[in-house]
């Protein structure tokens, strides 16, 4: 592979490659689409809005589940490749930060799947069956997503807000440019800083 185009796809010290952004970007929309429905869901029950939103509240959560698993196999993959955080106590409370939303993008969707799996209804993504009716409720399984699913988005969802609140205080008020490696990539990050 042309070392250009190896700079451009993979992470390195200087930034973030076209993969890493792309991904950040597509969750970054799809978690925003996911929780204006859940907020219209929430506060408008009766709207037309909640019926653009919600019917797709599980195809964007399996998405989401999809690309988050494919994301960290990504960045652990570019690992050694990154860029190091200054501060190392910085550095340990951003990593603390970013394990936590990874967590929990993990489990929010996990939980409802395993609901919807113990209420004995089928699953399928984009027509291909995940998992076929049983017919059977299984109340253990139900339980954890009944308790859980909502207040651990509703968490992530404060995390994520935090994560951008963060950005901008690097970026403003600490002056240290950690959104433009992820906006305007490597070289455009580099030319600009």
């Amino acid at each position: 592979m042309h070392p250009h185009y190896r700079r451009n796809i993979f992470d390195d010290r200087q930034g973030y490659g076209v993969v890493s952004r792309a991904l950040h970007w597509l969750m970054a929309g799809l978690f925003a689409w996911q929780f204006a429905g859940a907020l219209v869901h929430l506060l408008a029950p009766q709207s037309g809005a909640r019926q653009l939103f919600w019917p797709t509240h599980t195809t964007v959560g399996f998405s989401l589940l999809l690309l988050v698993l494919l994301r960290g196999a990504w960045g652990l993959a570019n690992a050694r490749r990154r860029q190091q955080q200054a501060s190392r106590r910085l550095g340990r409370a951003a990593l603390v930060g970013h394990l936590a939303i990874y967590a929990l993008m993990v489990t929010v969707p996990v939980l409802a799947l395993v609901r919807t799996y113990g209420g004995g209804r089928a699953f399928s993504y984009f027509g291909l069956t995940i998992f076929s009716a049983t017919g059977n409720r299984v109340p253990e399984l139900m339980a954890p997503g009944n308790a859980l699913h909502g207040p651990l988005g509703w968490t992530l969802f404060a995390l994520i807000l935090g994560h951008v609140a963060m950005s901008f205080v690097h970026r403003f008020a600490w002056k240290e440019d950690v959104i433009g490696p992820m906006t305007r990539g490597r070289r455009q990050a580099l030319a600009e800083g």
